[in-house]
């Protein structure tokens, strides 16, 4: 509440902010990982397989049947919810639009896939960063079969697992320490393209709201101090079960044991740096992140 008081805007007057754009340290709204192996994702054009189908139907129960999981699905599924959908310019400046919304078009939301039985993704099962520019994916650590069945149980074959990460400086450029309601409010727009997303193949999307912040960090490698060294780090927000068909209701977690088992693997890559000077710090936002962290 006292973070709300202070960041709201007034009657009269608008809350307080950073005052001016620095915009020589405006931050990259590209993540890679440097030293991660990059897997592309075709490109599919409108007409080819699977085809969008018409937008009412993606709200009647069982209207479509599920699409299997393979690499001409996946891209459909990233294009219709994280992916770039144009490019605009003026003058010498040309930025891009994606198709969750954001406020702003900051997209402090970073997305992350755990996936298995795919081999365009490379050899075996693995976490996933999704790269929007490339729209592709980024090996961020192996995942045995056997730890993928552990983390995967409960839900039906070729479920996978999408996490979502909010880069608070994205937004704190811009809006000082109103950026995490922005944070949220992204989220908020991610979950809803993701469902939207899943739905267009037959697929359901399920926030698995019983997963505490810190196994979110640990199995989406957020934690990884060595792999942020200098760059600026992604704070925790969800963890979604993706898949054909009804997920059952009563999915909520993963095995934390699983997760830690994870955290030993192989992993890969270190993040780019976003903005060319440290990010500003703001009290106000690290003391509402860590008061409302889901423990």
């Amino acid at each position: 509440m006292r973070y709300h008081e202070r960041t709201k805007h007034h009657f009269n007057r608008f809350a307080a902010g950073p005052g001016q754009l620095d915009w020589a340290n405006q931050p990259d709204p590209f993540r890679r990982f440097e030293g991660a192996a990059l897997a592309r994702l075709p490109v599919l054009a409108p007409n080819e397989e699977p085809l969008s189908p018409a937008y009412e139907t993606l709200f009647e129960p069982r209207a479509l049947a599920g699409a299997a999981v393979t690499i001409r699905t996946l891209s459909r599924f990233f294009e219709y919810s994280l992916a770039l959908s144009a490019w605009k310019q003026a003058g010498a400046t040309r930025w891009a639009l994606r198709a969750n919304p954001s406020s702003g078009n900051l997209h402090p939301t970073e997305g992350y896939v755990l996936i298995g039985g795919i081999a365009e993704l490379g050899e075996g099962p693995g976490l996933f960063h999704y790269a929007p520019a490339e729209h592709g994916l980024e090996r961020r650590a192996d995942c045995p079969e056997a730890l993928l069945a552990r983390l995967m149980r409960g839900l039906p074959p070729q479920a996978f697992l999408l996490g979502l990460a909010s880069v608070y400086w994205r937004e704190a450029w811009k809006y000082g320490e109103r950026a995490f309601r922005y944070c949220q409010h992204d989220a908020g727009h991610a979950i809803g393209s993701v469902r939207i997303a899943a739905a267009a193949l037959g697929w359901s999307a399920l926030v698995l709201d019983g997963v505490a912040d810190e196994t979110i960090e640990a199995l989406l490698g957020l934690d990884r101090s060595a792999d942020f060294g200098g760059a600026e780090r992604e704070s925790a927000e969800l963890l979604m079960a993706v898949g054909p068909g009804k997920l059952p209701e009563n999915t909520s977690t993963v095995e934390v044991e699983a997760v830690q088992e994870l955290k030993r693997q192989r992993w890969y890559g270190k993040a780019n740096r976003l903005s060319l000077d440290d990010p500003v710090p703001y009290e106000a936002i690290d003391h509402v992140a860590a008061a409302s962290r889901k423990l």
